[in-house]
């Protein structure tokens, strides 16, 4: 079939299976061209195909040679329906990792049930023995419990007040004012849960009581802290709260995996497209500021970068971690600089429906959205008939 997007609000209902591999070979190719990390051997992925995700498990193969297995909910073709572009990315990433001479296995279920957690820990157990690297970077609009079957779902809402601001119709290119209503209780509450530091913390437990953690293992789940512009929305917001929460959680598990040599970190990362940040009002317009301000002064990071940085600069060098004062790593500090965030405000005072094309940079925003999954890849023939059905593993 001949596949094209098919884009409806912040999803692309269609991804190509040509083009999902060319950006997967990208970030290898990126990799590559890098300096060799003395790094993990043996890493365990939880939430690998996409985003962050997919890029840390990149990064881990192809700098430090590492052995990875991966854990994602994505779907195959069917019909006449194109599988997900998270499914066509780990397919390309197997593939590459295993030609390479890295063994690479993907768990595809449910990473929040207890049978997907036993499912990895006896692949572990088979494969690995052990695993020195478990990376937390799920992200999903809702969670069942695995212990008391409740079904949990996450909203994007501000707290105690409503908020107002700017916001853009990425594909319309038209700006306008959002309101964000604030979250009741329970709904604040059950953003916690779905994206809070519990699943990490049952991770860590499974893996520990299994004996498939290696002394020394180092854990580190992804956060996001952003600028005054977002905060209401972001990090004063439902999220913020769920993040408050994983970075609490981080500390604990810190604390107790130091007794064994490993150690427990936050990262908190960029502003980058991703499916989730294009859901969220206001955060598409201010990413598509910061990428113009940052791409300007030559500091615009890509998550393959980001990642690379995280593993070679941070968890990786030989010495001490350097963390902020409570005990996050942070990759975001070139978007938070005054400068850049300056630039992006005077940018946000003036930027109309009309200007915007001049005054950010919706253009590399679109472009980055269809490359999520498989589009706007150089090289790729979208004419080309191409097969929807490609296995994993």
């Amino acid at each position: 079939m001949v596949i094209k997007p098919k884009v409806r609000g912040f999803i692309c209902t269609t991804a190509h299976p040509v083009g999902c591999a060319a950006h997967v070979q990208e970030q290898i190719d990126y990799i590559q061209s890098q300096p060799r990390v003395d790094g993990p051997k043996k890493a365990l992925i939880i939430g690998s195909s996409t985003g962050y995700g997919l890029a840390t498990r990149i990064a881990a193969a192809f700098a430090c040679g590492a052995d990875t297995i991966g854990v994602c909910f994505e779907k195959p073709a069917s019909d006449n329906r194109t599988a997900t572009a998270g499914w066509y990315n780990t397919a390309a990433f197997e593939q590459a990792a295993r030609q390479a001479g890295r063994f690479a296995k993907t768990v595809n279920g449910d990473a929040f049930s207890d049978e997907v957690k036993q499912e990895v820990i006896d692949l572990i157990r088979t494969h690995f023995g052990q695993v020195d690297l478990v990376v937390y970077s799920l992200a999903s609009p809702r969670r069942r419990h695995p212990r008391t079957g409740e079904t949990f779902s996450s909203v994007l809402k501000t707290i105690g007040q409503p908020f107002t601001s700017k916001t853009v119709d990425v594909h319309t290119g038209k700006v306008t004012e959002v309101t964000v209503q604030p979250a009741t209780e329970e709904e604040i509450r059950d953003t916690i849960a779905v994206m809070g530091g519990e699943d990490w913390q049952m991770w860590m437990d499974a893996l520990e009581e299994a004996g498939v953690l290696a002394d020394g293992a180092t854990t580190v789940a992804y956060s996001y802290i952003g600028p005054e512009l977002t905060r209401a929305i972001y990090r004063d917001g439902t999220i913020g709260k769920a993040k408050d929460d994983l970075e609490a959680t981080a500390l604990r598990l810190n604390e107790r995996l130091r007794a064994r040599g490993g150690r427990a970190f936050v990262s908190v990362n960029k502003a980058v497209v991703t499916q989730s940040s294009s859901a969220i009002p206001v955060v598409p317009l201010y990413i598509s500021l910061l990428f113009k301000v940052m791409k300007e002064k030559g500091l615009h990071e890509d998550c393959i970068q980001q990642m690379y940085r995280l593993l070679a600069h941070r968890l990786y060098t030989g010495g001490e971690v350097p963390v902020d004062d409570q005990g996050r790593i942070r990759l975001d500090e070139l978007e938070l600089r005054e400068d850049v965030q300056a630039a992006v405000m005077s940018g946000w005072e003036q930027v109309t429906t009309d200007n915007l094309a001049q005054l950010t940079d919706i253009a590399g925003y679109r472009r980055d959205f269809l490359r999520l999954f498989g589009f706007e890849m150089d090289g790729v023939d979208y004419e080309a008939d191409v097969n929807p059905d490609v296995a994993i593993g």
